[in-house]
């Protein structure tokens, strides 16, 4: 058990499943009330884990559910955005 390093799990806030923290993508709130996507992981503010598949990803934006989570009204730009890293594969 020694070396084996544990990966961490976040809760996507749509499908309410429990996966590695590298297969979700972070939404996050900033104190000033912008929205934008954090591919780090790292910034400070609300944030949101969503599974990076399409069908979660329109799903999310058809029930307003990440709007709620974050407690403010999220751009379709986002959504668009979310979808592009989807088809891309990657947050780079």
């Amino acid at each position: 058990m020694a070396g084996t390093k544990k990966i961490p799990l976040r809760k996507c806030v749509i499908t309410q499943e429990m996966r590695p923290k590298k297969e979700l993508i972070r939404i996050v709130r900033s104190p000033e009330g912008d929205v934008f996507i954090d591919p780090s992981s790292k910034k400070s503010g609300r944030g949101a884990y969503i599974s990076n598949d399409a069908s979660v990803i329109k799903d999310a934006q058809k029930k307003g559910s990440l709007s709620r989570h974050l407690k403010t009204k999220v751009p379709d730009s986002i959504y668009d955005e979310l979808l592009h890293y989807h088809e891309k594969g990657s947050l780079t």
